[in-house]
């Protein structure tokens, strides 16, 4: 923990560097960036041999897919997860709850999707975990996080904001854990089926994990969140360094899984980003705002539930094929034009979210 050397700062000055959490954070986006560039290339070499035929490809799935993709080596949320929580622990504050906590739902939720990888390729189905059972160990992790928020953030934690409005408008009280948990379940099963392209899933969870980044970084700063006039949350500005070490984690990711990709996130990856985004968003007090920054995520989750919901009442469909990126292939979309307009509107997204910092 070399944060522990800002304690010897009053015996050598250049010490107190390590107080800030800017220059942490960097630091932390490097390391984590190094561990995958370092170890990914082994991590691949060994999941290539294990896995033997790859992860199955969906075979409702489109058809190019079954050519493109198939071979491709999955549970590359491996190597994002080791690179952030390495980064992590090195960098961050280790006495503050709330690095505990995202952590904990991050680890937790790519250990489910590790499973459910696991299952796929073992037994070369895309059928892979339960679905009710997933999702209910998914609510107790999301639900013991929420409920460990609100005994570290106290009575505030509990309450609800909404973007453009200053203050908080109302008090949840126990059914906090409830929403919270909703909110970070859905954040995690948005990602979840937005990963479907090479690259499609990991920019847009950097991008947010930026946006959460500024807004951490300012909600845990009292002079920041009292000029901005957002609600200040003692202690969260620590979760900049998780954001930041996820950051540079994906970056590292990304190299093996640009196009045409040398391994997948799978589950594993997909489920632990998006939880670590929404239990962010949750720990700041922002969780209006995800909607906002993580649009396209949000997008791509209702257009499976419309969908869906559709067909049963109809018995026919609104998209060609769901989710949402998979219809604009069958329209005849190259994946790299999907992929790099999907960034574009992640981005714009983002900075809308960002904006409801000062319209208040």
């Amino acid at each position: 923990m070399l944060t522990l050397l800002a304690d010897l700062s009053y015996l050598y000055s250049p010490l107190n560097i390590f107080r800030y959490i800017t220059f942490r954070a960097a630091m932390g986006a490097a390391t984590a960036l190094f561990f995958v560039f370092f170890f990914g290339p082994g991590v691949i070499a060994a999941l290539r041999i294990k896995q033997g035929k790859g992860q199955p490809i969906r075979e409702d799935g489109p058809a190019s897919h079954l050519i493109t993709k198939k071979g491709t080596p999955t549970m590359g949320g491996l190597m994002i997860v080791s690179g952030l929580v390495a980064a992590t622990l090195l960098w961050a504050n280790l006495r503050n709850a709330y690095v505990w906590i995202v952590l904990f739902v991050t680890v937790s939720f790519g250990l489910i999707g590790f499973y459910d990888d696991y299952l796929k390729v073992t037994k070369q189905s895309d059928a892979g975990f339960s679905g009710k059972m997933r999702l209910a160990l998914e609510f107790l992790i999301a639900g013991l996080a929420c409920y460990a928020l609100m005994e570290t953030g106290g009575e505030n934690m509990t309450k609800l904001a909404i973007p453009m409005v200053r203050g908080y408008v109302a008090t949840l009280g126990p059914l906090f854990i409830l929403f919270g948990a909703f909110v970070i379940v859905a954040a995690g099963n948005c990602v979840n089926l937005t990963d479907g392209l090479d690259g499609l899933a990991i920019v847009p969870s950097m991008i947010a994990a930026g946006a959460f980044a500024i807004f951490a970084y300012l909600v845990g700063n009292s002079i920041f969140s009292n000029y901005l006039g957002v609600n200040y949350v003692s202690g969260v500005g620590e979760l900049t360094i998780v954001c930041s070490a996820f950051i540079g984690a994906g970056l590292g990711f990304l190299w093996f899984n640009a196009p045409p990709a040398q391994i997948f996130m799978g589950d594993t990856g997909s489920l632990a980003l998006g939880g670590l985004v929404g239990s962010v968003a949750v720990a700041v007090k922002q969780e209006f705002v995800l909607v906002i920054v993580g649009g396209l995520f949000v997008i791509e989750g209702a257009s499976v539930i419309i969908q869906v919901g559709y067909f049963k009442l109809t018995g026919k469909r609104i998209f060609l094929m769901a989710p949402i990126h998979h219809h604009f292939e069958q329209k005849g979309w190259k994946e790299p034009q999907i992929v790099i307009r999907f960034w574009i509107i992640a981005f714009v997204l983002a900075l809308m979210g960002l904006s409801t910092l000062k319209l208040r």
